[in-house]
């Protein structure tokens, strides 16, 4: 019965070690692994990206908010089709570049509803590719 109870009472130790181990806080990342590297901005421009949108800002409320930094000519929350909330994110146009680089640097990391938004310079939409129809209608010509 004593072999039992110290087998048992060293299993329980070894396990609590392991799970130790398991369950540490401590994370040290592996030697080889590279740095993520930051996005590559965009090139300046009058259209601005924002995002972190809460889903009750309105387009309303956000060219209220960033004609405080110049003049706005279009402003638009992506909403929902269905819920018709915002999607989180949105458009802003501004009219001058000068205008636009002071709507992000009034507003990137400043709140909005609630929420921590982020503006910066908007991509521009890449091209999409026409679709690949590799099935070829039997009562075609083509």
């Amino acid at each position: 019965m004593a072999l039992t109870l110290r087998a048992a009472a060293a299993a329980a130790a070894g396990s609590t070690r392991g799970l130790g181990r398991l369950f540490s806080t401590s994370f040290i990342p592996p030697m080889n692994s590279a740095t993520p590297s930051a996005r590559e901005q965009a090139e300046p421009s009058t259209n601005l990206f924002v995002s972190g949108l809460s889903k009750r800002t309105t387009t309303e409320k956000l060219h209220e908010t960033f004609s405080q930094f110049g003049e706005v000519v279009h402003a638009r929350v992506v909403t929902d089709r269905v819920s018709g909330y915002s999607k989180g994110f949105g458009f802003v146009k501004y009219a001058t570049l000068e205008d636009a680089a002071k709507g992000i640097e009034g507003m990137d990391g400043k709140f909005l509803d609630g929420w921590v938004i982020f503006a910066e310079y908007a991509r521009p939409r890449q091209p999409t590719p026409p679709p690949q129809n590799n099935m070829a209608s039997p009562y075609s010509r083509y």
